[in-house]
């Protein structure tokens, strides 16, 4: 894993500290690891250092390899500074981690954990709005809901939600999910300011990324806005729009 998080020029490790695109150049809240190897639910390690002064985090990635991972430096936005906070999160087989926000969130949590069937609620380890996120897109999925069509739903349940507690901000949704097989990559907003993602096709690999890893700009291109890519083993990236539950997004009178 160190080929990708660790020796870049602008490797994941160098964003913690000097993050070009992010809504800060700091992220040293904690970081975090998942990755697939020979069973079906994913490995994780999540910690509160700075990514950039952790040496466990150089070991393991020296160390690990794996076919598919997810690794994420953080920036707490109104929610503790905690291991349990930390992306990824992982739930049975499915990993997620998420840029962005839900705009006043402490006042529509509870209405969204509402949504929440008890046994995904009772998964819930943190208080990020991005977990919160994360379980609500699986319960949509565990009724049959393929993922773009579960995120639809949840982005127009909480903007929703959001407007009829009179919040006037956007919730901000680029985050990615896979199940160890595949990938989904969401970019989305209810103003058009999503967080960037980025995408790099190479011969038998992938690679999804919030900022350039190098200095090749041209190789990579910038997922659009309110999309999802889906990346499946051997056939490549595709993107296709999002709906958001059949609707455009709701706005504001």
């Amino acid at each position: 894993m160190d080929a990708l998080v660790c020796a870049p020029n602008n490797s994941l490790v160098r964003q913690s500290l000097h993050a070009c695109e992010g809504k800060t150049a700091t992220n040293g809240d904690g970081f975090g690891l998942a990755w697939y190897g020979d069973r079906e639910e994913p490995g994780l390690f999540r910690d509160l250092r700075p990514a950039w002064s952790d040496e466990n985090l150089r070991s393991l990635c020296g160390q690990v390899r794996s076919p598919l991972f997810f690794a994420h430096v953080r920036a707490a936005t109104n929610t503790a500074t905690t291991r349990a906070n930390c992306h990824p999160f992982v739930c049975g087989r499915y990993a997620f981690m998420h840029n962005g926000q839900i705009g006043s969130y402490r006042k529509v949590r509870r209405k969204l954990e509402a949504l929440l069937p008890d046994e995904l609620f009772d998964q819930r380890a943190g208080t990020t709005d991005s977990e919160l996120l994360f379980l609500l897109v699986l319960a949509r999925m565990e009724l049959g809901a393929m993922p773009g069509a579960a995120v639809g739903w949840v982005m127009h349940q909480t903007k929703r939600l959001m407007l009829e507690a009179g919040i006037a901000e956007a919730v901000r949704f680029t985050a990615i999910l896979t199940d160890g097989q595949t990938v989904w990559a969401f970019r989305t907003s209810c103003d058009g300011h999503s967080p960037g993602l980025y995408l790099r096709e190479r011969p038998g690999a992938t690679i999804i990324a919030s900022e350039p890893l190098d200095t090749l700009r041209d190789a990579w291109s910038m997922i659009a806005n309110n999309s999802v890519t889906t990346v499946r083993r051997g056939l490549g990236a595709v993107t296709e729009p999002l709906v958001i539950d059949g609707h455009s997004w709701p706005v504001a009178a």
